[in-house]
Protein backbone atom coordinates (compact mmCIF):
# COMPACT_ATOMS: atom_id res chain seq x y z
CA UNK A 1 0.00 0.00 0.00
CA UNK A 2 1.79 3.49 -0.97
CA UNK A 3 1.03 6.21 1.71
CA UNK A 4 3.28 8.68 0.61
CA UNK A 5 5.02 11.52 3.52
CA UNK A 6 3.07 14.59 3.08
CA UNK A 7 4.47 17.00 1.77
CA UNK A 8 3.64 19.63 4.65
CA UNK A 9 2.84 22.24 2.47
CA UNK A 10 0.16 24.62 2.99
CA UNK A 11 -1.91 26.73 0.88
CA UNK A 12 -4.27 29.48 0.93
CA UNK A 13 -4.51 33.41 0.50
CA UNK A 14 -6.39 36.06 2.96
CA UNK A 15 -9.70 36.71 1.60
CA UNK A 16 -10.41 39.98 0.29
CA UNK A 17 -12.86 42.04 2.41
CA UNK A 18 -15.30 42.54 -0.38
CA UNK A 19 -15.62 39.71 -3.19
CA UNK A 20 -15.96 40.46 -7.14
CA UNK A 21 -19.64 40.22 -7.30
CA UNK A 22 -21.64 38.26 -10.14
CA UNK A 23 -23.47 38.41 -13.61
CA UNK A 24 -25.91 35.82 -14.38
CA UNK A 25 -26.51 35.59 -18.08
CA UNK A 26 -29.72 34.85 -19.85
CA UNK A 27 -31.32 34.62 -22.91
CA UNK A 28 -35.42 35.01 -23.66
CA UNK A 29 -37.00 32.61 -25.50
CA UNK A 30 -40.11 33.00 -27.20
CA UNK A 31 -42.15 31.29 -25.04
CA UNK A 32 -41.04 33.59 -21.82
CA UNK A 33 -41.21 36.82 -23.81
CA UNK A 34 -44.95 36.33 -24.13
CA UNK A 35 -46.19 39.44 -22.21
CA UNK A 36 -43.81 38.75 -19.79
CA UNK A 37 -42.22 42.12 -18.01
CA UNK A 38 -38.22 42.03 -16.84
CA UNK A 39 -40.08 41.98 -13.23
CA UNK A 40 -41.79 39.02 -13.99
CA UNK A 41 -39.24 37.46 -16.08
CA UNK A 42 -37.06 37.29 -12.87
CA UNK A 43 -39.51 36.57 -10.15
CA UNK A 44 -40.89 33.48 -12.21
CA UNK A 45 -37.35 32.33 -13.21
CA UNK A 46 -35.46 32.70 -10.24
CA UNK A 47 -38.04 32.84 -7.16
CA UNK A 48 -35.59 31.38 -4.74
CA UNK A 49 -33.30 34.29 -4.91
CA UNK A 50 -35.72 37.10 -4.03
CA UNK A 51 -39.55 37.98 -4.10
CA UNK A 52 -40.62 39.97 -6.50
CA UNK A 53 -40.41 43.17 -4.51
CA UNK A 54 -36.67 42.29 -4.28
CA UNK A 55 -36.23 41.83 -8.19
CA UNK A 56 -38.32 45.24 -8.38
CA UNK A 57 -35.66 47.23 -6.21
CA UNK A 58 -32.73 45.40 -7.95
CA UNK A 59 -34.21 46.63 -11.60
CA UNK A 60 -34.84 49.99 -10.13
CA UNK A 61 -31.41 49.74 -8.69
CA UNK A 62 -30.05 49.69 -12.43
CA UNK A 63 -28.47 46.10 -11.88
CA UNK A 64 -30.13 44.63 -14.86
CA UNK A 65 -29.26 45.36 -18.47
CA UNK A 66 -31.19 44.54 -21.41
CA UNK A 67 -28.96 44.54 -24.99
CA UNK A 68 -26.53 46.24 -23.10
CA UNK A 69 -28.55 49.05 -21.75
CA UNK A 70 -29.40 48.97 -18.29
CA UNK A 71 -33.17 49.36 -17.99
CA UNK A 72 -34.93 50.63 -14.31
CA UNK A 73 -38.18 49.88 -15.41
CA UNK A 74 -39.76 46.55 -14.08
CA UNK A 75 -42.22 46.61 -17.01
CA UNK A 76 -40.17 46.82 -19.79
CA UNK A 77 -41.46 44.19 -21.67
CA UNK A 78 -39.22 41.34 -22.97
CA UNK A 79 -38.49 40.48 -26.37
CA UNK A 80 -37.60 36.79 -27.89
CA UNK A 81 -33.97 36.93 -28.06
CA UNK A 82 -32.94 39.57 -26.01
CA UNK A 83 -30.04 39.02 -23.71
CA UNK A 84 -30.56 39.95 -20.03
CA UNK A 85 -27.29 40.43 -17.63
CA UNK A 86 -28.02 41.05 -13.65
CA UNK A 87 -25.15 42.37 -12.10
CA UNK A 88 -25.08 41.01 -8.63
CA UNK A 89 -23.32 43.33 -6.26
CA UNK A 90 -19.95 42.28 -4.34
CA UNK A 91 -20.59 41.92 -0.70
CA UNK A 92 -18.65 40.49 2.32
CA UNK A 93 -18.97 37.17 2.73
CA UNK A 94 -19.22 35.91 6.28
CA UNK A 95 -16.00 34.93 8.08
CA UNK A 96 -14.01 31.67 6.58
CA UNK A 97 -10.62 29.90 6.99
CA UNK A 98 -8.22 30.16 3.78
CA UNK A 99 -5.36 28.05 4.75
CA UNK A 100 -5.88 24.28 3.44
CA UNK A 101 -2.67 21.51 4.15
CA UNK A 102 -1.69 19.46 1.41
CA UNK A 103 -1.78 16.14 2.33
CA UNK A 104 -1.09 14.26 -0.67
CA UNK A 105 -0.41 15.06 -4.41
CA UNK A 106 0.99 13.79 -7.81
CA UNK A 107 0.43 13.97 -11.42
CA UNK A 108 -3.44 13.62 -11.39
CA UNK A 109 -4.52 14.02 -7.55
CA UNK A 110 -4.22 16.23 -4.88
CA UNK A 111 -6.40 15.77 -1.21
CA UNK A 112 -6.33 18.62 0.75
CA UNK A 113 -7.19 19.31 4.62
CA UNK A 114 -10.54 21.05 4.66
CA UNK A 115 -11.00 22.99 7.60
CA UNK A 116 -14.70 23.27 9.22
CA UNK A 117 -16.34 26.35 8.10
CA UNK A 118 -14.68 26.46 4.43
CA UNK A 119 -17.53 25.77 1.93
CA UNK A 120 -16.34 23.72 -1.15
CA UNK A 121 -17.82 25.29 -3.96
CA UNK A 122 -19.68 28.63 -4.35
CA UNK A 123 -23.24 28.60 -3.38
CA UNK A 124 -25.65 31.15 -1.55
CA UNK A 125 -23.51 33.47 0.59
CA UNK A 126 -20.46 31.95 -0.18
CA UNK A 127 -19.26 32.83 -3.79
CA UNK A 128 -15.29 33.20 -4.06
CA UNK A 129 -14.35 32.33 -0.12
CA UNK A 130 -14.31 28.38 -1.10
CA UNK A 131 -12.19 25.98 -0.97
CA UNK A 132 -12.51 25.99 -5.41
CA UNK A 133 -10.87 29.72 -5.30
CA UNK A 134 -7.99 28.76 -3.39
CA UNK A 135 -7.31 25.66 -5.71
CA UNK A 136 -7.26 28.11 -8.66
CA UNK A 137 -5.64 30.67 -7.15
CA UNK A 138 -3.22 28.39 -6.40
CA UNK A 139 -2.59 26.72 -9.48
CA UNK A 140 -3.03 30.30 -11.09
CA UNK A 141 0.32 31.22 -8.92
CA UNK A 142 1.77 28.34 -10.21
CA UNK A 143 1.28 28.71 -13.55
CA UNK A 144 2.46 32.22 -13.39
CA UNK A 145 5.72 31.43 -12.26
CA UNK A 146 6.57 28.52 -14.46
CA UNK A 147 5.32 30.59 -17.87
CA UNK A 148 3.21 27.33 -18.91
CA UNK A 149 -0.63 26.26 -18.23
CA UNK A 150 -0.42 23.27 -15.80
CA UNK A 151 -3.31 21.26 -14.74
CA UNK A 152 -6.69 23.02 -12.79
CA UNK A 153 -7.64 20.96 -10.42
CA UNK A 154 -11.43 20.66 -9.50
CA UNK A 155 -13.52 18.87 -6.24
CA UNK A 156 -14.58 15.05 -7.15
CA UNK A 157 -17.03 15.10 -4.23
CA UNK A 158 -18.14 17.43 -1.68
CA UNK A 159 -17.84 17.94 2.26
CA UNK A 160 -20.29 19.51 4.40
CA UNK A 161 -19.12 23.14 4.98
CA UNK A 162 -18.91 22.58 9.46
CA UNK A 163 -17.15 19.00 7.90
CA UNK A 164 -13.19 18.61 8.10
CA UNK A 165 -10.77 16.26 6.81
CA UNK A 166 -9.63 15.25 3.06
CA UNK A 167 -11.09 16.49 0.05
CA UNK A 168 -9.96 14.33 -3.36
CA UNK A 169 -8.95 16.88 -6.42
CA UNK A 170 -8.92 15.71 -9.83
CA UNK A 171 -5.86 17.22 -11.85
CA UNK A 172 -6.64 16.25 -14.96
CA UNK A 173 -10.29 15.35 -16.99
CA UNK A 174 -9.19 11.75 -16.75
CA UNK A 175 -8.19 11.51 -13.45
CA UNK A 176 -11.91 13.25 -13.11
CA UNK A 177 -13.59 10.25 -14.42
CA UNK A 178 -11.77 7.68 -12.77
CA UNK A 179 -12.49 9.04 -9.42
CA UNK A 180 -16.57 9.85 -10.38
CA UNK A 181 -16.19 6.13 -11.48
CA UNK A 182 -15.18 5.17 -7.97
CA UNK A 183 -17.56 7.30 -5.97
CA UNK A 184 -20.55 6.38 -8.41
CA UNK A 185 -19.57 2.34 -7.87
CA UNK A 186 -19.52 2.81 -4.38
CA UNK A 187 -22.99 3.92 -3.60
CA UNK A 188 -23.81 1.24 -6.69
CA UNK A 189 -23.15 -1.87 -4.28
CA UNK A 190 -25.52 -0.61 -1.79
CA UNK A 191 -28.27 -2.92 -1.64
CA UNK A 192 -26.06 -5.37 -3.43
CA UNK A 193 -25.28 -7.21 -0.68
CA UNK A 194 -21.33 -7.13 -1.39
CA UNK A 195 -20.63 -4.22 1.09
CA UNK A 196 -18.03 -5.65 3.10
CA UNK A 197 -15.07 -5.31 0.34
CA UNK A 198 -12.05 -2.74 1.12
CA UNK A 199 -9.80 -1.41 -1.11
CA UNK A 200 -8.20 -5.05 -1.04
CA UNK A 201 -10.56 -6.63 -2.02
CA UNK A 202 -12.61 -5.46 -4.64
CA UNK A 203 -13.64 -1.74 -4.21
CA UNK A 204 -12.19 1.09 -5.72
CA UNK A 205 -12.31 3.91 -2.62
CA UNK A 206 -12.79 3.08 1.27
CA UNK A 207 -13.66 6.64 3.07
CA UNK A 208 -13.51 6.62 7.17
CA UNK A 209 -14.61 9.96 9.22
CA UNK A 210 -14.67 10.24 13.00
CA UNK A 211 -17.38 11.67 14.58
CA UNK A 212 -18.69 12.67 18.35
CA UNK A 213 -22.31 11.86 18.79
CA UNK A 214 -24.74 12.91 21.32
CA UNK A 215 -25.58 10.01 23.98
CA UNK A 216 -24.32 6.61 24.87
CA UNK A 217 -23.77 4.18 21.56
CA UNK A 218 -24.36 0.88 23.49
CA UNK A 219 -23.37 -1.84 20.44
CA UNK A 220 -20.00 -1.65 19.40
CA UNK A 221 -21.26 -1.38 16.29
CA UNK A 222 -23.66 -0.78 14.42
CA UNK A 223 -24.97 -1.28 10.73
CA UNK A 224 -27.52 2.16 9.49
CA UNK A 225 -29.02 1.67 6.03
CA UNK A 226 -31.74 3.95 6.35
CA UNK A 227 -32.78 5.40 2.96
CA UNK A 228 -32.00 9.04 2.90
CA UNK A 229 -34.55 11.81 0.81
CA UNK A 230 -35.23 15.25 0.26
CA UNK A 231 -38.35 17.38 1.56
CA UNK A 232 -39.09 21.14 1.26
CA UNK A 233 -37.37 23.58 3.86
CA UNK A 234 -37.20 27.34 3.97
CA UNK A 235 -34.07 28.41 2.88
CA UNK A 236 -32.70 25.50 0.76
CA UNK A 237 -33.95 25.99 -2.88
CA UNK A 238 -33.47 22.48 -3.73
CA UNK A 239 -34.68 20.57 -0.39
CA UNK A 240 -33.77 18.88 2.77
CA UNK A 241 -32.03 15.88 3.32
CA UNK A 242 -33.75 13.66 5.51
CA UNK A 243 -34.11 10.05 6.51
CA UNK A 244 -37.31 9.05 4.71
CA UNK A 245 -38.56 5.49 3.45
CA UNK A 246 -39.06 7.02 0.04
CA UNK A 247 -35.16 8.33 -0.29
CA UNK A 248 -32.37 6.67 -2.13
CA UNK A 249 -30.40 4.15 -0.17
CA UNK A 250 -27.57 4.88 2.14
CA UNK A 251 -24.95 2.59 4.49
CA UNK A 252 -22.81 3.53 6.72
CA UNK A 253 -21.30 1.35 9.00
CA UNK A 254 -20.60 2.95 12.73
CA UNK A 255 -17.49 1.45 15.17
CA UNK A 256 -17.61 2.79 18.77
CA UNK A 257 -13.97 3.64 19.67
CA UNK A 258 -14.44 5.28 22.99
CA UNK A 259 -17.56 6.21 25.33
CA UNK A 260 -17.66 8.92 28.12
CA UNK A 261 -20.85 8.46 30.12
CA UNK A 262 -19.69 11.73 32.40
CA UNK A 263 -19.96 13.65 29.93
CA UNK A 264 -23.04 11.60 28.20
CA UNK A 265 -20.98 11.44 24.09
CA UNK A 266 -19.67 8.86 21.73
CA UNK A 267 -16.59 9.11 19.82
CA UNK A 268 -17.29 6.70 16.55
CA UNK A 269 -15.52 5.43 13.52
CA UNK A 270 -17.62 5.80 10.68
CA UNK A 271 -17.30 4.06 7.37
CA UNK A 272 -20.10 5.11 4.59
CA UNK A 273 -20.47 2.79 1.59
CA UNK A 274 -22.52 5.36 0.23
CA UNK A 275 -22.08 9.13 -0.38
CA UNK A 276 -25.51 10.64 0.14
CA UNK A 277 -25.20 14.34 1.35
CA UNK A 278 -25.03 14.99 4.98
CA UNK A 279 -25.24 10.89 5.30
CA UNK A 280 -22.96 10.40 8.75
CA UNK A 281 -25.08 13.59 10.47
CA UNK A 282 -28.30 11.92 8.88
CA UNK A 283 -27.25 8.60 9.97
CA UNK A 284 -26.48 8.77 13.00
CA UNK A 285 -29.60 11.29 14.55
CA UNK A 286 -31.62 8.21 12.97
CA UNK A 287 -30.19 6.11 15.81
CA UNK A 288 -31.09 8.73 18.45
CA UNK A 289 -27.14 9.96 18.39
CA UNK A 290 -27.07 12.84 16.23
CA UNK A 291 -23.76 14.55 16.15
CA UNK A 292 -22.54 16.91 19.01
CA UNK A 293 -23.23 20.24 18.10
CA UNK A 294 -25.55 19.73 15.06
CA UNK A 295 -27.88 23.29 14.37
CA UNK A 296 -29.89 20.83 12.16
CA UNK A 297 -30.43 16.96 12.74
CA UNK A 298 -32.11 15.59 15.58
CA UNK A 299 -33.04 12.29 16.71
CA UNK A 300 -34.90 10.17 14.00
CA UNK A 301 -33.05 11.80 10.92
CA UNK A 302 -35.19 15.12 10.85
CA UNK A 303 -34.95 18.83 11.26
CA UNK A 304 -35.08 20.62 14.36
CA UNK A 305 -37.41 22.97 13.00
CA UNK A 306 -39.80 20.96 10.04
CA UNK A 307 -42.31 23.58 8.80
CA UNK A 308 -42.50 22.36 5.20
CA UNK A 309 -45.54 24.85 4.67
CA UNK A 310 -43.49 28.21 6.25
CA UNK A 311 -42.56 30.28 3.04
CA UNK A 312 -40.42 33.18 3.32
CA UNK A 313 -42.12 36.38 4.06
CA UNK A 314 -41.90 38.87 0.77
CA UNK A 315 -41.93 41.74 2.68
CA UNK A 316 -39.15 40.83 4.69
CA UNK A 317 -35.71 41.06 2.33
CA UNK A 318 -32.05 42.06 2.68
CA UNK A 319 -30.19 44.99 1.21
CA UNK A 320 -29.09 43.52 -2.08
CA UNK A 321 -32.82 42.48 -2.67
CA UNK A 322 -32.88 38.66 -1.83
CA UNK A 323 -34.49 36.54 1.65
CA UNK A 324 -32.86 37.26 4.31
CA UNK A 325 -31.75 34.01 6.33
CA UNK A 326 -33.95 32.08 7.08
CA UNK A 327 -34.07 31.67 11.52
CA UNK A 328 -34.43 27.83 10.57
CA UNK A 329 -30.97 26.37 10.71
CA UNK A 330 -30.06 25.18 7.60
CA UNK A 331 -27.22 22.59 6.28
CA UNK A 332 -24.12 24.77 5.83
CA UNK A 333 -24.52 25.94 9.73
CA UNK A 334 -21.21 24.64 11.88
CA UNK A 335 -20.59 23.54 15.26
CA UNK A 336 -20.70 19.81 14.79
CA UNK A 337 -17.32 17.06 15.26
CA UNK A 338 -17.01 15.67 11.78
CA UNK A 339 -14.31 14.78 9.92
CA UNK A 340 -13.23 13.03 6.85
CA UNK A 341 -9.86 10.92 8.55
CA UNK A 342 -8.85 8.10 5.94
CA UNK A 343 -9.08 7.42 2.36
CA UNK A 344 -7.68 4.36 0.37
CA UNK A 345 -8.33 4.18 -3.33
CA UNK A 346 -6.59 2.71 -5.48
CA UNK A 347 -3.82 4.43 -7.66
CA UNK A 348 -5.65 6.13 -10.66
CA UNK A 349 -2.75 4.90 -12.71
CA UNK A 350 -1.24 1.63 -11.51
CA UNK A 351 -4.29 -0.06 -10.02
CA UNK A 352 -2.27 -2.56 -8.41
CA UNK A 353 -1.48 -0.05 -5.83
CA UNK A 354 -3.53 1.36 -2.95
CA UNK A 355 -2.97 5.15 -2.05
CA UNK A 356 -3.63 5.56 1.58
CA UNK A 357 -4.01 9.58 2.63
CA UNK A 358 -4.89 10.32 6.26
CA UNK A 359 -5.91 13.91 7.48
CA UNK A 360 -4.58 14.31 10.97
CA UNK A 361 -7.62 14.75 13.54
CA UNK A 362 -8.44 17.49 15.54
CA UNK A 363 -8.05 17.04 19.73
CA UNK A 364 -11.66 16.39 20.30
CA UNK A 365 -11.97 13.60 17.76
CA UNK A 366 -8.60 11.93 19.31
CA UNK A 367 -9.37 8.47 21.85
CA UNK A 368 -7.98 8.89 25.31
CA UNK A 369 -4.60 6.88 24.26
CA UNK A 370 -4.34 8.96 21.11
CA UNK A 371 -4.04 12.05 22.98
CA UNK A 372 -1.66 11.03 25.53
CA UNK A 373 0.69 9.73 22.72
CA UNK A 374 0.44 13.83 21.58
CA UNK A 375 0.35 14.87 25.63
CA UNK A 376 -2.97 16.74 24.93
CA UNK A 377 -6.05 16.16 26.96
CA UNK A 378 -8.66 13.15 26.74
CA UNK A 379 -11.60 15.22 27.51
CA UNK A 380 -14.11 15.32 24.85
CA UNK A 381 -15.82 18.24 25.79
CA UNK A 382 -15.13 21.55 28.30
Amino acid sequence: MMSPSPPQQRIGLPWPEHNDGLEYKDVVSSSESELTTVSDFYFTKYKSSAPLLGWIQRIQNGQIQIDGEVVKDPKTVLRSGSKLVYHRLPWKEPDTPYSLEILYEDDDLIALNKPSGLQVLPGGLFQQRTLLTQLQWWFGKKDFSTGSPESHPVPVHRLGRGTSGILLCAKTKLAKTKLAAYFAEGTSLVGSGNLDQDCGTGRKLSKIYRALADGIVEEDEVVIQQPIGVVRYPGVAKGLYVASPEGKPAFSKVVVLERDREKSCTLVKVEIQSGRPHQIRIHLAYIGHPLIGDPLYVAGGQPKCFDTDLVADDAAFAEDGGYRRPNQPVPGDCGYYLHAHQVDLLNLLNTHQVVKIVAPLPPILQTSSEAEEKGLSSSKLS
